[in-house]
């Protein structure tokens, strides 16, 4: 058996050839190593699409230096590419089309209101989802404002934090308005009232941007401040799905989000959650609960939208200890790991996407083996022989049905 080869599929983040999260290629390429797995990075603008090679960059652990090297295609590929406006994500859907048939770790999942349509169709999933709307006029957020003290606005496609939407009904009546651009930056603060709500979110082009409006979940410490938490589940070295590890998120002064990018801190689940439920049973059975939830929804949205090798969900748990979904990343950062203190869970967060490359390599090697082995046994097979001994005489076609049963077998060895 030859050496495993990842790639890691990424974008630039600019014409000049930034890349995001180098560091941690780095440190996933020294992982590699130790496991036997040979890693390069990559993006579609490296690929010729003529000759099918691919102008990589490769990290010398030793030497601690990166260096540009032409390389066949690896035998998997590890998507890191996020959402971008810009011509380099167009080029990427080009490249997933073209090499689409190749083994990827994870397949692209789909947007965020797909992926709420797809968990509400399962019973055991709708009690830990927030109601939510696609946006597609006002009166889909006056329902939900009339409905729920707390709404949220979402961009379809977000991520980090930009472009959300708080409003809250406070008790004289009014409604504040708070969140944050797309450049993450806190807007101002306002108050209105019912009808001055949608006068006032005209320059978000909720519809055009397509937005959509969930039921908020009240999760305000006693500092203001809101908090959520950041749930990793991954595959493990034996292809099962496994929570890494639970962070909580505290949100900065003034921000209606908890995430990194915006200011917030990270701290460990289990304080933040005593802090929340004073009760310890509580608190412990709701992290259960939280975990067993994970590694549900993992499972069933890879059965939904094709293999998968990761997911962040973002969970809110209230006064009550109920579980709320609010969102799922397909492609985690992991750094809230290391922020929260819990280095452990930093490096198995860095680790096990490539112990499962290792895994589903050694599965698919063995299936070619034994499919190749199946193989030259039907070559040896004298079909003729077959038909003259046929336990059922020299009927017709004996031998053509004994060679359709060996077939059969054949195929339950072929990779799929």
């Amino acid at each position: 058996m030859g050496q495993p080869v990842l790639g890691i599929l990424t974008l630039y983040l600019n014409d000049r050839g930034l890349m995001e999260e180098k560091p941690i290629y780095e440190r996933m390429t020294a992982a590699g190593k130790t496991l036997g797995l040979e890693i390069f990075v990559f993006t579609p603008a490296d690929v010729n699409y003529t000759h099918n090679r691919i102008n990589a960059h490769m990290f010398d652990p030793t030497t601690k230096t990166w260096s540009r090297k032409w390389r066949s295609f690896p035998h998997m590929i590890y998507d890191r590419c996020r959402i971008q406006k810009s011509q380099r994500f167009v080029q990427l859907g080009q490249f997933r089309r073209k090499y689409g048939h190749l083994t990827f770790l994870n397949r692209v999942l789909r947007n965020k209101w797909t992926v709420y349509k797809t968990l509400s169709r399962e019973e055991k999933f709708r009690p830990h989802l927030p109601l939510t709307k696609y946006y597609e006029g006002q009166s889909d957020l006056t329902e939900l404002i009339r409905k729920f003290p707390l709404v949220y606005l979402k961009p379809i496609n977000g991520t980090g934090g930009r472009g959300i939407l708080r409003i809250e009904k406070e008790q004289s009546g009014s409604y504040l308005i708070q969140g944050r651009d797309q450049a993450r930056r806190i807007i101002s603060p306002q108050r209105v009232g019912l009808t001055g709500i949608h006068s006032r979110l005209t320059k978000w082009n909720l519809r055009e941007n397509r937005y959509l409006v969930q039921q908020g979940i009240q999760l305000k410490l006693p500092s203001g401040r809101v908090h959520d938490y950041r749930m990793l589940v991954q595959k493990n070295r034996s292809g099962e799905w496994e929570v890494t590890g639970c962070a909580g998120r505290i949100g900065a002064s003034g921000s209606i989000t908890s995430n990194l990018h915006g200011g917030g801190q990270a701290i460990k689940m289990r304080t933040l959650l005593a802090d929340w439920i004073k009760n310890e049973e509580t608190a412990a059975a709701v992290k259960r609960k939280a975990e067993e939830l994970g590694v549900d929804i993992a499972a069933h949205l890879e059965r939904s939208y094709g293999r998968l090798c990761e997911l962040a969900l973002d969970l809110a748990i209230d006064r009550k200890g109920q579980i709320w979904l609010l969102e799922v990343n397909p492609k985690p950062s992991r750094e809230v790991f290391i922020q929260a203190g819990e280095r452990e869970t930093y490096r198995q967060a860095i680790i096990r996407p490539l112990e499962y490359a290792v895994w589903l390599y050694e599965q698919k090697t063995q299936r070619k083996d034994k499919s190749k082995a199946a193989a030259e046994s039907e070559a040896r097979y004298d079909w003729r022989h077959d038909a003259r001994h046929d336990p059922f005489g020299d009927a017709a076609g004996a031998g053509d049905m004994r060679k359709e049963a060996w077939r059969d077998y054949i195929a339950r060895f072929e990779e799929r």
